[in-house]
């Protein structure tokens, strides 16, 4: 009798372990899912991060959102344009610039040069045009020239039109507490295992 008790309970010790092995495995696909979702945040934020603050603050440019389709479809209304100052005499058709189209009017326009000349006083004027538009915008000259996108990141203007600079800093900051929060809850959870086993 003791014999089959003995079997008995070492039958139920092995369906036990089994699953257990089982939780255990269904609980680390979980676990990894999870975390390839975090990183996949994580990442996604910091391109952001870097398009929008960093990058363009280490190269002295600005970023702007394109609010209108007269770019498409090179650049659909959304998307983040970089504009970096530079000497407008290194300008050429097919660049894309921003710029005032009145001059120290705030309102700032991003269109191709389609054309450019130098007037009787020997300023140089510009011809621009969005990519969508089917007329020419009003000459311009260099004072009124802003800068020359030097790259473009779609969907990522949006953000910036719907959170000013002071906000987008508390959305990083709270980003970043989440992150810090999230890695001490994975050690933490990691030590506890670690004292159970």
């Amino acid at each position: 009798m003791s014999e089959t008790r003995r079997e008995l309970r070492r039958t139920r010790e092995r369906e036990q372990h089994t699953e257990r092995a089982a939780k255990g495995r269904a609980g680390g696909t979980l676990e990894l899912v999870g975390r390839i979702a975090v990183w996949s945040a994580f990442a996604m934020v910091m391109v952001v991060v870097a398009a929008t603050v960093v990058i363009p603050r280490l190269m002295g440019a600005v970023p702007l959102a394109v609010l209108t389709s007269s770019m498409e479809p090179t650049m659909p209304p959304g998307t983040l344009v970089v504009s970096k100052p530079v000497d407008p005499a290194s300008l050429a058709v097919g660049d894309v610039i921003t710029f005032q189209p009145v001059s120290d009017n705030p309102m700032l326009i991003t269109h191709r040069i389609v054309g450019q000349a130098h007037k009787a006083d020997g300023a140089l004027s510009f011809t621009t045009r969005g990519d969508n538009n089917g007329t020419e915008d009003e000459p311009i000259i260099e004072g009124q020239v802003m800068g020359k996108v030097i790259y473009s990141v779609p969907y990522v203007g949006y953000v910036t039109t719907w959170l000013d600079r002071e906000q987008r800093g508390w959305m990083v900051g709270a980003f970043g507490a989440l992150l810090i929060s999230y890695a001490v809850f994975t050690i933490m959870r990691q030590m506890l295992r670690k004292e159970r086993t």
